[in-house]
């Protein structure tokens, strides 16, 4: 069992994208999980889940395993002018782009048209973004200034977690309970 996690190890080490996608495919489904259970849902969706796992390893880990090393190729430097810089040109380059792809995403996963999840995107756009503006900012900040650039996606990945739960929510809400039109 010793060699399992040795070789596991390794290859994480190797191949950064590949615990992104490994650290999302669990995460992903177990914040969603959590948001069923908060929100009192007497029988776990469990299909849900599944399509929650799936766009985390998929989709999620990939694209910020990108951002992540584009921005370090752009700012290698570890210190808190750099760590600013990235964080808020993260949050208004890479966190629209992450919202729209997740609300739309998830959206064609449940089997609604394109239109439909046109729709759920201009409903919940502004609401989550004016929540992860006050979010991400700070996570960021400190994960490009303190966490090492091999372990950047998994503390992300950690951080997600409760912020996957918000999305999670939100994904659930009806539109209208949002005041806009469906």
């Amino acid at each position: 069992m010793s060699a399992v996690f040795s070789r596991t190890r390794v290859y994480f080490n190797k191949y950064p994208l590949l615990r992104g996608v490994a650290t999302y495919a669990v995460i992903w489904p177990v914040s969603n999980l959590c948001q069923q259970a908060i929100s009192g849902k007497e029988k776990f969706d469990f299909l849900q889940a599944l399509r929650y796992s799936l766009f985390g390893a998929f989709y999620v880990a990939p694209t910020l395993h990108g951002w992540l090393k584009l921005s370090g190729l752009m700012w290698p430097q570890m210190n808190l002018k750099t760590a600013l810089t990235k964080a808020i040109l993260e949050q208004f380059s890479y966190g629209p782009f992450a919202m729209v792809s997740f609300f739309f995403g998830m959206s064609l996963l449940e089997g609604k048209s394109s239109s439909e999840a046109a729709n759920e995107v201009t409903a919940k756009f502004w609401p989550t973004m004016q929540v992860g503006v006050f979010v991400w900012p700070v996570v960021q900040t400190v994960n490009f200034t303190i966490v090492p650039e091999r372990n950047r996606i998994v503390f992300v990945g950690f951080c997600s977690m409760v912020w996957t739960c918000f999305l999670a929510y939100m994904k659930q809400l009806e539109t209208n309970k949002l005041g806009k039109p469906q």
